[in-house]
């Protein structure tokens, strides 16, 4: 599929998407390794200040600064290559549903058409289930390293020897570790691209200058998605977040659990962790790390979008020679 600038629809949101992981990734890494000590954390309840227990040892017993950026690049590799993936398949998802919807609808009515929220969950969901599929084992030597300190008994110190590491002592089922929680967060991305999608919808109706009747509002909200400007992707991508956070998170505590170093010693399985969890740290043990995520879950996904939608905006004109 190409687009009126002569670019790729692939390769706009491929290079849009690679664009949006690493720079959602140099600018908020630490968070994210303090986010996976307290997920990983097998100690009774969560104590109030355990984002700062946690910051202070970092400090003072692994290096300073410079440790809070352990394992930053297998997280650039899995964000950049994850959010590549992402919307290189559900833009072209997306397309298969339209183009599914219009073989079986009038031609008369093929110009009203648009997807429903039922599309977008679909087409959000099945790109995000084949990603987690073919980034697991990025995932899981992100997490491990996360995880420790790089003075820690076993620690793997790069990327490449996390790998050999795994595949000499736990084979190819080491890498596909916490795949069934990754699965389960599918359900995440669902629910909030599906938002996501329908209040930029909403935003481009009511900031449209004073289109009420119903044709009118059809063809703004299937025009031009630059309409929008940066505040009104920052307050979609915001809300669309926290929905879809607010339900979901959970699931992350038990993939960061099922893909820490020795989890197969601790756990039997999703069940046993589910179990164990629950008996040993209770309702509160699902939501460890909620504090931090919650700080750097905005901002993340204010770059991401951000950078998504003005890269996926600009790049064709740039790959035209700026020809309109």
């Amino acid at each position: 599929m190409t687009g009126k600038d002569g670019a790729s629809s692939s390769v706009v949101e491929t290079i849009a998407g690679f664009t949006a992981g690493i720079a959602t990734t140099l600018c908020l890494h630490p968070l994210d390794l303090i986010k996976t000590r307290l997920q990983v954390d097998r100690t009774d309840g969560s104590r109030v200040g355990g984002s700062f227990r946690v910051i202070r040892q970092i400090f003072h017993d692994e290096g300073g600064l410079a440790a809070f950026y352990r394992g930053l690049t297998p997280n650039i590799i899995g964000n950049s290559s994850s959010w590549a993936l992402y919307f290189l398949l559900y833009g072209d998802i997306k397309d298969a549903i339209v183009d599914w919807h219009l073989h079986r609808t009038p031609d008369n009515g093929r110009q009203q058409w648009q997807l429903t929220s039922s599309d977008y969950f679909i087409a959000s969901g099945a790109a995000g289930a084949l990603t987690s599929v073919l980034t697991n084992p990025i995932w899981v030597i992100k997490t491990r390293m996360l995880a420790t300190g790089s003075q820690s008994p076993g620690a793997y110190t790069s990327f490449t020897t996390g790998a050999m590491q795994i595949l000499s002592s736990e084979g190819i089922r080491g890498f596909y570790r916490g795949l069934i929680p990754s699965l389960f967060g599918v359900s995440h991305g669902a629910l909030q691209f599906m938002a996501y999608e329908k209040l930029k919808l909403y935003r481009t109706r009511v900031s449209s200058s004073g289109a009420e009747d119903s044709a009118s509002s059809q063809a703004t909200a299937s025009g031009n998605r630059r309409e929008l400007n940066n505040l009104d992707f920052i307050f979609t991508s915001s809300i669309s977040k926290i929905f879809a956070g607010s339900i979901t998170y959970p699931y992350q505590v038990l993939r960061s659990r099922m893909q820490t170093y020795n989890a197969h010693y601790a756990y039997h399985g999703l069940r046993d962790a589910i179990a164990k969890i629950w008996a040993t740290e209770g309702a509160g043990g699902f939501y460890k790390g909620l504090g931090p995520n919650l700080f750097r879950v905005l901002p993340s996904t204010w770059v991401t979008f951000l950078v998504y939608e003005n890269t996926r905006s600009y790049l064709p004109k740039i790959l035209s020679g700026g020809r309109e």
